[in-house]
């Protein structure tokens, strides 16, 4: 009897025993996705890699942006996922080469095209960042700057809400007129009309707005603010472009002066309701679209005074001024590596980033990108894929390119010995030659020891070059076979 009752007592403790660690287990399990951070893209559009004064620039006040620099991580090998803008936010928000979404350029308003163009869209699809974390329980906002879609707040298309984003206030692509009193933001499908003020400001205002509906909210959340700054049609505060006028060339110059400190100062705003709500375990991470614009390479850019810094070329370029731009990364409320890093990072890493973060699991599709969670931790991160660009309309001879570790790799695409054709889009009318076009005259650059990519260094280094060019034909050829090719039957 004694032993029947010792037994009995034993199972009961362990059964309580399992029952806590159950309990323990469930407690964790809410504990875990207790610490999911809340996650804030801020994007820039057109500005240079030299336009942050933490980034070199001699002139211009970017007070908030630089303590988030020195109090997080500076990245200095950052790539947007292409030099152009649509193309390049299609690629961030999907983790994909935008050649596979088939966004291969800028996205003009719906207008009839030969070439299909008025058919661009992000596909229904193309899963996205935001769809990706709402799986694990966030709640999602864009504000500023869409361009995702020919036809814009339309039925035809899908639209910001179609992607996983909860809330929406966004524009098609420019603030119009311009940056001060636009007139063509549009919020959850509904137009909002002539908004006063400055679009930096108004789009950190609705933002703050958003996250005053979440207050008392358990759910972490994602918020996109997509400037429309410094891109035109440039309008700035006046004391501000006063502030600029004795160090500018002109009043233009000081309006661009003055539009990058804007949009400073409204990131400043934005970290101040952070630390004012007690808003902790928030990821930040602020880029650039592309490359800055070349100064009245249209007529409306007459303001277009964006610096490259040290690198080759502009916006539109395969050279590295044309999609390597300005990065900061600082997790409020937690501690992570602090300081400058030189490795190769992209915005495509952010969608596989974000994912391991907040315990969402990745799409089940071609990506490109790669988590860079060790670079939080370490201030290190090593690629594992290369990077690969294909802009068939870039204003430099060798329109594609590709970078591996310190290497990076162009060259010509030629069709029946002539350079190929500048084009906009792929289509069922180009497609077949676009195939047929082949890689020529590479060069090489060692970016670690030439960032400005001012020396070929192929025949200095022959064993590098061709491991290099092998891999970037192969390379090439994954990414036009996997490329989306418009064709007008299948999309109406």
């Amino acid at each position: 009897m004694k032993f029947r009752v010792l037994t009995s007592i034993i199972l009961v403790l362990a059964f309580m025993s399992c029952k806590d660690e159950e309990k323990q287990k469930d407690i964790t399990v809410v504990e875990e996705k207790a610490e999911q951070p809340n996650i804030v893209v801020l994007l820039c559009d057109d500005l240079g890699y030299g336009d942050l004064a933490a980034f070199g620039h001699p002139i211009i006040e970017t007070n908030n942006l630089d303590k988030l620099a020195e109090t997080g991580i500076k990245l200095t090998d950052f790539y947007a996922t292409a030099p152009v803008c649509s193309s390049s936010r299609a690629g961030l928000l999907t983790g994909r080469s935008p050649n596979r979404a088939g966004v291969y350029d800028f996205i003009p308003g719906y207008k009839k095209s030969e070439d299909n163009r008025d058919l661009v869209h992000l596909q229904a699809d193309e899963i996205t960042i935001p769809a990706v974390l709402k799986t694990v329980g966030y709640e999602t906002c864009l504000v500023g700057k869409w361009h995702c879609s020919s036809q814009f707040n339309s039925e035809a298309q899908p639209q910001p809400n179609d992607f996983g984003f909860d809330y929406w206030f966004a524009t098609h692509n420019n603030a119009s007129p311009s940056h001060k009193n636009p007139n063509n933001f549009v919020r959850n499908g509904e137009k909002v009309g002539e908004i006063k003020g400055f679009s930096s400001q108004i789009i950190v205002d609705e933002a703050i707005n958003w996250l005053d509906t979440k207050k008392g909210s358990t759910h972490p959340f994602f918020l996109e603010v997509a400037f429309h700054e410094p891109h035109e049609p440039i309008a700035s505060p006046e004391d501000l472009v006063q502030k600029y006028l004795p160090k500018a060339k002109n009043r233009e110059e000081a309006e661009f002066f003055a539009n990058v400190e804007n949009v400073d100062l409204a990131v400043g705003r934005l970290l101040a309701y952070f630390k004012a709500n007690n808003i902790d375990n928030t990821l930040i991470v602020f880029s650039s679209d592309n490359g800055p614009e070349t100064f009245m390479r249209y007529e409306r850019a007459k303001h277009s005074y964006g610096r490259p810094g040290p690198l080759k070329g502009m916006k539109l370029w395969t050279n590295e001024a044309g999609f390597r731009v300005p990065s900061i990364i600082n997790w409020i409320g937690k501690e992570t590596f602090k300081g400058t890093t030189h490795s190769v990072v992209s915005a495509l890493d952010f969608l596989p980033t974000f994912a391991e973060l907040a315990g969402a699991e990745l799409p089940d599709r071609t990506l490109d990108g790669e988590s860079f969670t060790s670079l939080l931790e370490t201030g290190k991160f090593k690629r594992t894929k290369p990077l690969i660009w294909a802009f068939y309309d870039a204003i430099n001879a060798r329109r594609v390119a590709m970078r591996k570790g310190d290497w990076k790799i162009m060259g010509r695409l030629e069709l029946d010995d002539k350079e190929l054709p500048h084009i906009h889009n792929l289509y069922d009318g180009n497609i077949a030659d676009v195939k047929r076009a082949e890689l020529t005259d590479f060069v090489l650059f060692n970016l670690k020891n030439d960032i400005a990519e001012s020396k070929n260094v192929a025949s200095k280094y022959p064993e590098v070059f061709e491991s290099m060019k092998t891999e970037f034909e192969i390379e090439y050829k994954k990414l036009l076979d996997g490329s989306h090719v418009w064709i007008r039957d299948n999309q109406e």
